[in-house]
């Protein structure tokens, strides 16, 4: 029997069969398509996903193939100037197209030992008290412990659990593509500047991704499709530019086209026994504010540690629950400024007096802060409950420790890490196997010590033994040679 497959070959499958494999957790990727896509609709890492990277590893491949960018608010089509004091060592996003992203996730994947089987398409599963069946469209059949689906909006997992995904179906639709132009780049130029005073949900990116004489354009659609997983065609792409901007550019050549929408949907339960729902397959929502690839990146790096722990047998109870409860206010959350920010993009009277008031509150430096930090995800705050400091339940930012190390480094591995600074009074002694111990862990430290889960969020902040200890049961479990839950 198989450990844990992931259904879904994108960002968020990736990162998990990563995340799983630093814990040496067996993970089988099921792909449906057979080669990686050219297709790039996320387009970037935001602060908190750097960070992410960071804890890994992985930041100095991203770096390599990325450029950074610093635009605050990012907000409903209002830009500013990026805050001051946000609190992240990373103060930057990186313009990452999902298929190098999607390439180097599984380039790390392959390197810690994860299988990815391409072109296997899903067809049905089921479920029992000892794991789970899953078919393929081809007949065969896997048996593993656990599933996630990571399979999309359309997501075959979620459709077989039975998991409600309620929202709202899309009113609008807008087109996407990378295509070539014969235009003049400076009559691009002119006419997109014209065509973006009254509509938002136009825009021409050229030379997308490095790529000379080649366009990432952006129109709205004529309505909404009834299959939008049917692409466009190229004839309906440039009609409907004629029709937005008075001209087709000379568009031809299409390395790909595509639509969406700005339905908003979130599925009921992220867990149904076995089977645990991460990305698209939990949640939908428009493309604003370039949120979509990073909630699910951050999905999986909620989830991986906690599977993990589950299938070595040592996840205290309650563990696996908390994914649910900790990510799904977090999607919710993503859904609702999404909302926003539609109203805000809209062309009417009202939502453009709305936009022009947003961008004077913009304008102040804590508004655009906030703002920032909530799409960044820097200020997430889970619900740990263990203490009131102002540090539980948050990610710590990357500091220096001492003896010229630094935080983020020491998480590489996924382990929980103890930041003392009580002069040796605290041991992880018992969980030694799971948790690493900084006994001196430098002045940037800002309290007496510090507990971390493999996320970097902090369960504890205290400086006795009796409430390390307790902290350290409550989230790994039993200490080593105590009474724990066998595999």
């Amino acid at each position: 029997m198989l450990d844990v497959v992931v259904v879904g070959g994108g960002p968020t499958g990736l990162m998990l069969a990563c995340e799983l494999r630093l814990h040496g957790v067996g993970v089988v990727v099921l792909e449906r398509l057979a080669e990686r896509g050219g297709e790039s609709r996320g387009r970037g890492l935001h602060a908190r996903s750097v960070e992410i990277m960071d804890q890994r590893g992985l930041l100095e491949r991203f770096l390599a193939v990325s450029e950074k960018f610093q635009v605050g608010g990012l907000f409903g089509g209002v830009m500013t100037s990026w805050p001051e004091s946000l609190d992240t060592a990373h103060p930057y996003g990186l313009a990452t197209p999902q298929a190098v992203t999607e390439r180097l996730l599984e380039e790390r994947a392959l390197e810690l030992g994860a299988v990815i089987r391409r072109g296997r398409e899903v067809a049905g599963l089921g479920q029992d008290a000892d794991g789970v069946t899953v078919e393929l469209a081809d007949g065969e059949r896997l048996r593993s412990r656990y599933l996630v689906g990571c399979d999309g909006g359309r997501s075959t997992v979620r459709k077989a659990l039975g998991v409600g995904f309620p929202g709202e179906p899309a009113e609008v639709e807008t087109l996407i593509g990378d295509l070539e132009l014969t235009a003049d780049p400076a009559e691009v130029a002119a006419v997109v500047e014209r065509v973006r005073r009254t509509e938002l949900r136009f825009g021409v990116a050229p030379d997308v991704d490095g790529r000379p004489g080649v366009a990432r354009m952006i129109v709205p659609a004529d309505g909404v499709a009834e299959d939008r997983a049917t692409p466009p065609t190229l004839e309906e792409f440039k009609a409907r530019l004629r029709a937005v901007a008075g001209t087709d550019f000379g568009a031809h050549t299409p390395h790909w086209l595509s639509r969406f929408g700005d339905a908003t949907r979130q599925a009921e339960r992220y867990r149904v026994g076995r089977v645990l729902l991460a990305g698209d397959a939990a949640h939908i929502h428009p493309p604003t504010g370039g949120q979509g690839l990073n909630l699910g990146v951050q999905d999986a790096f909620n989830l991986g540690w906690k599977l993990a722990a589950e299938v070595a047998g040592w996840a205290p109870e309650g563990l696996l629950d908390s994914y649910h409860a900790e990510r799904h206010p977090v999607g919710e959350r993503v859904l609702t400024n999404t909302r926003a920010q539609m109203t805000l993009l809209g062309s009417a009277p009202g939502p453009t007096a709305l936009r022009e008031l947003f961008a004077r509150l913009m304008a102040v430096e804590e508004v655009n802060r906030q703002v920032t930090a909530m799409i960044t995800a820097v200020d997430i705050r889970y619900e740990v409950g263990d203490g009131d400091h102002e540090l539980v339940g948050r990610r710590l930012r990357d500091v220096r420790l001492s003896g010229d190390r630094r935080l983020y480094g020491l998480l590489h591995g996924g382990r929980g890490l103890l930041l003392d600074r009580t002069g040796g009074r605290l041991s992880t002694e018992g969980w030694a196997d799971r948790v690493d111990h900084v006994a001196d862990a430098g002045a940037e430290v800002d309290a007496p010590a510090v507990l971390l889960r493999p996320d970097g969020h902090a369960v504890w902040v205290g400086d006795g033994q009796g409430g390390a200890e307790a902290a350290l049961r409550r989230w790994w479990g039993a200490p080593a040679g105590g009474t724990g839950r066998g595999r």
